[in-house]
């Protein structure tokens, strides 16, 4: 009997990844746009962005990206990861990560002129950070000192919005203004970790992307 449950139970296993995976591809939003960069670009952008100095790394995107057949596993992979993680401060730092690494896909996918793909990844990351800011609250709730959470979402939330400058470089014209619509995003999360680092007597560094 536990032979035949240690052939079934994988093969099962598998089976509900498979549609699960298939559940996300389906559900998944799908975007359009064009393949031709505009030459002369009235958009809001920051001259010389690429060149502030962000003292935050993002983490390594990794090989597989979601223009990846296994990417849905990967997906599916992180939310799991997610789901069985049950210490918070481990679960924020997971949020956070998963923002990191996506955005980093993103801007490679724009590189590489898949942009649907890199534009859906990006709006992802952006959540992902948003859900490590709610996480990070939960936790002051909870009593747990989050001053270093705190300190580490304030950097990335410039850094995503340092990437976020860069990727409007390489996007066609009509994606820029669903990109700079993301950025409402880490300039929130950038605002409330502010607010939140001095309410600590805590030093928060300046918006260089609004003079904040």
């Amino acid at each position: 009997m536990f032979r035949k449950l240690a052939i079934i139970l994988p093969v099962v296993i598998f089976a509900l990844g498979i549609l699960f995976t298939s559940v996300l591809r389906t559900a998944e939003v799908k975007y359009e746009f064009s393949d031709t960069l505009s030459k002369s670009d009235n958009s809001p952008q920051i001259l010389g962005a690429e060149n502030i100095d962000i003292p935050y790394n993002l983490a390594y995107p990794g090989k597989v990206l979601p223009n990846s057949p296994l990417w849905s596993l990967k997906a599916f992979r992180d939310k799991i990861w997610l789901a069985i993680t049950t210490n918070p401060g481990r679960k924020a730092d997971l949020k956070l990560l998963f923002a990191d690494k996506r955005i980093g896909m993103s801007k490679i996918l724009f590189e590489k002129e898949k942009y649907e793909e890199g534009f859906s990844v990006l709006t992802k990351a952006e959540k992902y950070l948003e859900e490590a800011l709610y996480q990070e609250e939960e936790n002051r709730e909870m009593g747990i000192d989050t001053s270093e959470l705190l300190r580490r979402c304030n950097y990335a939330s410039l850094k995503h919005q340092q990437t976020i400058e860069e990727i409007l470089l390489l996007a066609p014209e009509d994606a820029k203004p669903s990109i700079i619509e993301t950025k409402r995003y880490s300039k929130e999360v950038y605002e409330k970790t502010k607010q939140a680092l001095q309410e600590k007597g805590l030093e928060a560094p300046k918006n260089p992307f609004n003079g904040g």
